[in-house]
């Protein structure tokens, strides 16, 4: 399995997973131009692409769903309620499949099993993406208000965890976002601190876990060296071994191969890019 995250934060969030042959894309945060750029820059032909998988309605993760999935020709996965918030992206030419949260999804040679999450969109989900034949497992977990016990059911025994650090609290008290913006951040139906990502990724960690990619930060309330700090060291007294990176917001992250990873079982905190 090769995970390639082509940005991560309030502007636009997209992961490319390739595995088994398939390539599947989940969300296209970004405009259609901004994917092809991304993808280009990793060397990805949009066309290769299998399908397009959507977690939740808000923009930074469907802004160019409807371009991607008429330009490439891509079946596009959503919710019913999401299809229905995202009706003025969609002009009815795309190939729509809907799913639920109640059961897992097969695509091409990866399962995709998604799972509710408390976040203020219509129906946000997050996803693991398996690949049965391996047994690879990744995490895709943003947009969390919390970490609920079914959040960290779904998450347990990934190899790769993309996880939301979305703020400091105390940089974003300090933020130049309007009070009423900083109470949806901070709230159950918000974003998850780097506390909070720190304490879920502590309870994840397992003797498998290869790479922990923090993912969705805020550029007004956190700092990616803050962020890698406070997660790291509480996977750190956990004597973690695999890498601990942070997404950012601008260009696409190095291809992280899974299955070599594995292998390797790298030693703690060494960076993998």
């Amino acid at each position: 399995m090769k995970v390639t995250i082509l940005g991560s934060g309030s502007r636009g969030n997209a992961i490319l997973v390739e595995s088994g042959g398939t390539r599947l894309l989940v969300d296209a945060g970004f405009s259609g131009r901004d994917l092809e750029r991304r993808l280009a820059d990793v060397q990805v032909d949009p066309s290769s692409i299998d399908a397009l998988l959507v977690t939740h309605d808000h923009g930074d993760h469907t802004r160019g769903m409807g371009v991607a999935a008429r330009r490439w020709g891509l079946p596009l996965y959503l919710t019913d309620p999401t299809r229905v918030a995202c009706a003025s992206l969609l002009d009815g030419t795309e190939t729509l499949r809907t799913y639920s949260s109640f059961q897992p999804v097969e695509i091409g040679s990866l399962v995709v099993t998604p799972f509710l999450t408390v976040h203020d969109a219509v129906d946000p989900v997050a996803v693991t993406v398996t690949e049965p034949a391996t047994g690879e497992k990744l995490g895709v977990a943003t947009d969390l208000g919390r970490a609920t016990a079914p959040v960290r059911h779904a998450l347990q025994g990934c190899h790769l965890l993309v996880l939301e650090a979305n703020h400091d609290e105390i940089l974003l008290r300090e933020s130049p976002y309007p009070w009423s913006v900083k109470a949806r951040i901070g709230g159950s139906h918000g974003h998850l601190s780097n506390r909070a990502a720190a304490e879920l990724a502590r309870e994840l960690h397992h003797d498998e876990l290869c790479v922990v990619v923090l993912a969705h930060l805020s550029e007004q309330a956190n700092d990616p060296g803050l962020a890698h700090d406070v997660v790291g060291a509480a996977l750190s007294r956990l004597r973690y071994r695999g890498s601990l990176a942070v997404a950012g917001q601008h260009a696409p992250m190095e291809p992280i191969d899974v299955t070599r990873l594995r292998a390797l079982r790298l030693p703690a905190q060494t960076s993998l890019f």
